[in-house]
């Protein structure tokens, strides 16, 4: 018997953290991460395979851990959420394939979710249910959008996207350039701190009068960067390291949150929701609060740690689906590595019994050995 407010255990494999949460509507009772970035860091980036191994080793400890945090067991859930995409293949269908083992298991309700509209209504776990509609930008190693929100579970609408590279990925590229290692957010952020941010200037892309509104580019930026930091070296002489992060760190920013802002003005939105992993980062942050106070939008970034991808994001998108009553999807669904941001969740299709046999019937000896 689901409570007033549905409990929902939230699945996210897409890249290299295995993430687990579970949300009693738009509260967090627990999210786990176990996170594999270490590991890759010596490959300068992500490397599938080695996800997809590390998100095996990690998938069952991590449930276990959510479940102990919340506090609650697996037969308490009134629905399991997963990561369908879009994200890594293979990291993606780890996750898909033990939300649909724990969902057959325990007989509950399961509900592929979109990665982007997860990255939306995280905010909810925060700052409490999204405003309709909702403008939001997500940036982060493999997205940088512009989305229009009216319905979090049905209505997502792309306003704009990267052409190119991404601002995380970047991040990553630059950080490498100035051999800062991987992840780069991070790193640059902290030594912009101490550098000048009107040192160097580095182009805006698709900043003109006659670019798209909403669109992203970030290769050009990465180039000038590269170039800069390549003819000083060539020059023999020293690179200011906190300079150049500074003044590239600014670039992005003003980019993304010059864009940010001329959407909802645009469309009479007088909110913005700031998420995704490049989220986190300071200055961002900062640049974000001061145009959207001097333009009378409300601004909702959740914390940073809600920003990285995680399980409680997946859960909070579940639960919204259990609590508008959306269909479930079915133990066919698939990983899908491009799932448009359109389709904020997979639903499901009904199908008839196999040989006349009620296939929830047929493994109950199975359940009763898992949960027992």
């Amino acid at each position: 018997m689901m409570a007033d407010e549905p409990l929902v255990l939230g699945i996210e494999t897409s890249c290299d953290e295995t993430g687990v949460g579970i949300v009693r509507g738009t509260t967090l009772l627990a999210d786990a991460v176990a996170s594999s970035v270490d590991t890759h860091a010596r490959f300068g980036g992500v490397v599938p395979e080695i996800a997809s191994r590390a998100h095996l080793e990690a998938m069952v400890p991590t449930i276990e851990r959510a479940l102990k945090t919340a506090g609650i067991s697996a037969r308490d859930l009134d629905g399991i959420a997963v990561t369908a995409g879009p994200g890594l293949a293979g990291a993606l269908l780890v996750g898909v394939s033990a939300a649909k083992a724990y969902a057959y298991a325990l007989n509950k309700p399961l509900y592929g979710v979109n990665h982007l509209a997860s990255h939306i209504c995280v905010d909810q776990l925060e700052h409490g249910p999204l405003p309709e509609p909702t403008m939001a930008l997500l940036v982060s190693g493999g997205h940088s959008s512009l989305l229009l929100a009216p319905d979090i579970t049905a209505d997502v609408r792309p306003m704009g996207a990267t052409i190119d590279d991404a601002a995380g990925e970047a991040f990553d590229k630059i950080a490498r350039v100035l051999n800062l290692g991987f992840p780069g957010g991070p790193v640059i952020d902290r030594l912009a701190k101490e550098g000048d941010p009107k040192a160097i200037a580095f182009p805006r892309g698709l900043t003109g009068p006659r670019d798209p509104a909403y669109d992203f580019s970030f290769s050009g930026l990465k180039t000038a960067v590269a170039r800069w930091i390549e003819a000083k070296r060539n020059a023999g002489e020293e690179v200011p390291v906190r300079d150049v992060a500074a003044s590239f760190q600014e670039a992005v920013a003003d980019v993304l949150t010059r864009k940010a802002v001329r959407a909802c003005k645009d469309e009479g939105v007088d909110h913005l929701m700031i998420g995704g992993g490049v989220a986190a980062n300071s200055r961002l942050r900062a640049l974000a609060q001061e145009r959207c106070e001097r333009a009378g939008i409300r601004l909702r970034v959740p914390r940073p740690g809600l920003c990285t991808d995680n399980g409680a994001m997946v859960a909070a998108l579940g639960a919204e689906m259990v609590a508008r009553n959306r269909p479930a999807s079915d133990l066919e669904l698939s990983a899908d590595s491009s799932l448009p941001v359109t389709e904020p969740h997979v639903p499901g299709v009904a199908h008839a019994p196999v040989h006349g046999h009620d296939h929830d019937h047929v493994h109950e000896v199975s359940k009763k050995n898992l949960y027992s």
